[in-house]
């Protein structure tokens, strides 16, 4: 009996997807207890869970519909019920608009999951649709979620950031997020570049360490980056759609398509080509020029001496 077909590790897969929701569900019982630290670990354990259980099904050749169906459940249980009772268990308890608040967020999380499954039936999409996401991703959402908390867990006390109305007013604009039809870039089919490898290499070094050192603000500091490359994913959105001859280029052929695009929009000058070295001759205009025309030379008005009157005397 091979690897792929043996029971046991098809199930693995199957048995991350649990654990991720168990992780996700546990946030609750910190958030009730008063852990922030513990709350914030437990979906971000779920996070990390949720994005190897896929990956492991796919390598494993152990994809199936019920894996599916329960790695959509461990979302909608993760990142939408979890922080919107870990957020009310926080501050939001003697507030009933709070309550209503966290059910548009958990529902929200619900109908951008459903949403999604339909979208990956969907045949009429375009080749570069592979690239975004439909609105903020649901362990992006979840971690974004709790972003207050992550503040309050850091500093130490609660600030402007925990107070109910900026909680709630936040938990909706996330929801908003999370059902919208803004792009948001897919951190799967990003291709860096040869000569940007070893840069990112460096920036993921410092990631590690600032995750170290300082695990909360790194984790803020990162959501905050996320929400701010919202706008260039729109943008690379729009721009792939009216480009058709982009869509299977390779990313060298894409950079140099856009390149010429903004050339011909004169949004960035003509490349000049010049050889190494070489000095641009810049003619300089006369000086003392008459303004009726060009003035004789002195030695037409024999005011200077030639070389060979000189040398004939």
């Amino acid at each position: 009996m091979s690897m792929h077909s043996a029971p046991g590790i098809r199930l693995l897969p199957n048995a991350i997807t649990v654990l991720a929701m168990c992780a996700g569900l546990s946030a609750v019982q910190f958030a009730l207890n008063g852990q922030l630290n513990g709350a914030i670990a437990a979906v971000a354990v779920a996070a990390v869970l949720d994005g190897l259980d896929g990956r492991i099904a796919r390598l494993l050749d152990a994809t199936s519909k019920m894996g599916a169906e329960l790695d959509s459940l461990s979302d909608a249980m993760s990142f939408g019920v979890a922080p919107a009772l870990t957020l009310y268990a926080w501050q939001l308890q003697d507030n009933r608009v709070g309550w209503v608040v966290s059910l548009i967020f958990a529902v929200c999380m619900v109908l951008r999951l459903a949403r999604f499954n339909t979208l990956l039936d969907d045949a009429d999409q375009p080749p570069y649709a592979k690239e975004f996401f439909v609105g903020v991703p649901a362990p992006a959402a979840g971690l974004l979620g709790l972003l207050p908390i992550v503040l309050t867990a850091h500093f130490g006390y609660l600030g402007w950031w925990a107070n109910q109305n900026v909680v709630m007013v936040w938990m909706v604009l996330i929801a908003a997020l999370m059902v919208s039809r803004v792009p948001t870039l897919s951190l799967k089919t990003v291709k860096v570049p040869p000569r940007a490898a070893a840069p990112l290499l460096v920036l993921v070094a410092l990631l590690a360490a600032g995750i170290i050192m300082f695990p909360l603000i790194s984790l803020a500091i990162a959501m905050v980056i996320y929400l701010l490359h919202i706008p260039y994913a729109v943008y690379r959105h729009n721009w792939l759609a009216k480009h058709p001859e982009a869509w299977s280029a390779p990313p060298r052929e894409r950079r140099a398509i856009r390149r010429r695009t903004q050339r011909r929009l004169g949004l960035r000058p003509p490349l000049r080509r010049s050889v190494a070295g070489a000095a641009r001759r810049v003619r300089l205009p006369r000086r003392h020029s008459h303004p009726d025309g060009p003035r004789r030379s002195w030695r037409r008005l024999e005011l200077r001496r030639s070389r060979n009157d000189g040398a004939q005397r």
